[in-house]
C-alpha cells in the first residue's frame, strides 16, 4: 500500500494538473470570501466567524475532489497498466486503500493554507471579541470526513471509468447528489411531514452541518465511515469483475 501510496502522490505533483487543482481551489475560496460581494465575503459580514468559509467549502471540494481522484483507476485502465499492478505482491484492497488515502492527502494539503483565514479574521476582529475555537475545529472535522466520503466516491467512480473526463463528471454527479440530493428531495411536499427528517440524514449535508457545530456525534462519525467503507468496498468489487 504504500508504495501506491507514494507513487500517486508524486504522480499528481509532477504533473501540472495537481498545482492547477488545488491552485483554483485556493483562489476561488478567496474570491468568494474576501473579493466578490456575493453573501459569503467575510468583511460583508462584519462577524469574526469562519461560517462562510464552511458553507462554501463544500460545494468547492464537489470540484475539487473528482478533480484530484478522476485519474485515479481511469488513467491505469486506459494505459493498460491496471494489469501490471495485478501482477505485483499487492492485494486490490491494498492498491485501492493506497490511491483513496493519497487522494485524500492530497485535499488535506489543499486544505491546509485556509487555515490563514483563521488567522487573518483574529487579526482584523475587535480586541474583545473571542473567536469560537470548539465551533471551527468541528467544522474543520466535518469539512475532513466530508472530504474523505466524497474521496471514496471519486476513487469508486474513477473505477467504473476509462476516460478521466467521464470519471471526474461521473464522481462530480454522485458526490453532489449524495451531499444535496437528499437533502433537496426531502423538501419535496410530499414528503414533509412524514420522512423528510429521514430523508435528509441519508445524505451527507446533514452529518456535515450536525459536526460543524462544533459536536462530535457518534452517529455522524458511523455515517461518514460506512459511506467510505461501502465505496471502497464497491471498487475492490469493480475492480474483481474486470480482472475476471
Amino acid at each position: 500500500m504504500r508504495p501506491i501510496f507514494i507513487r500517486e502522490v508524486a504522480s499528481f505533483f509532477s504533473s501540472i494538473i495537481g498545482y492547477v487543482a488545488i491552485g483554483v481551489f485556493l483562489i476561488a475560496c478567496w474570491l468568494f470570501l474576501w473579493v466578490l460581494s456575493d453573501g459569503n465575503n467575510i468583511l460583508d459580514y462584519g462577524y469574526a466567524s469562519m461560517d462562510k468559509f464552511f458553507d462554501i467549502a463544500p460545494l468547492l471540494l464537489l470540484l475539487l475532489i473528482p478533480a484530484v481522484t478522476m485519474r485515479s483507476f481511469a488513467e491505469e485502465i486506459r494505459t493498460g497498466t491496471i494489469e501490471w499492478l495485478s501482477t505485483k505482491p499487492l492485494t486490490d484492497l491494498d492498491i485501492i486503500l493506497g490511491k483513496y488515502l493519497a487522494s485524500l492527502a492530497l485535499i488535506v494539503i489543499a486544505l491546509l493554507p485556509t487555515l490563514i483565514y483563521l488567522y487573518s479574521i483574529s487579526t482584523l476582529a475587535d480586541a474583545n471579541t473571542v473567536l469560537d475555537t470548539g465551533g471551527i475545529l468541528g467544522s474543520y472535522i466535518g469539512l475532513f470526513f466530508l472530504a474523505a466520503g466524497f474521496a471514496a466516491v471519486g476513487v469508486f467512480c474513477s473505477a467504473l471509468a476509462s476516460n478521466q473526463v467521464v470519471g471526474f463528471l461521473v464522481s462530480l454527479f454522485a458526490c453532489f447528489l449524495l451531499y444535496n440530493g437528499f437533502d433537496a428531495l426531502s423538501k419535496i411536499p410530499a414528503f414533509t411531514g412524514n420522512i423528510e427528517y429521514y430523508l435528509s440524514m441519508v445524505g451527507m449535508q446533514f452529518h456535515y452541518a450536525s459536526i460543524s457545530r462544533g459536536i462530535i456525534d457518534s452517529r455522524d462519525v458511523v455515517y461518514f465511515l460506512s459511506v467510505i467503507i461501502l465505496f471502497i468496498s464497491l471498487t475492490r468489487i469493480t475492480l474483481a469483475r474486470r480482472a475476471a
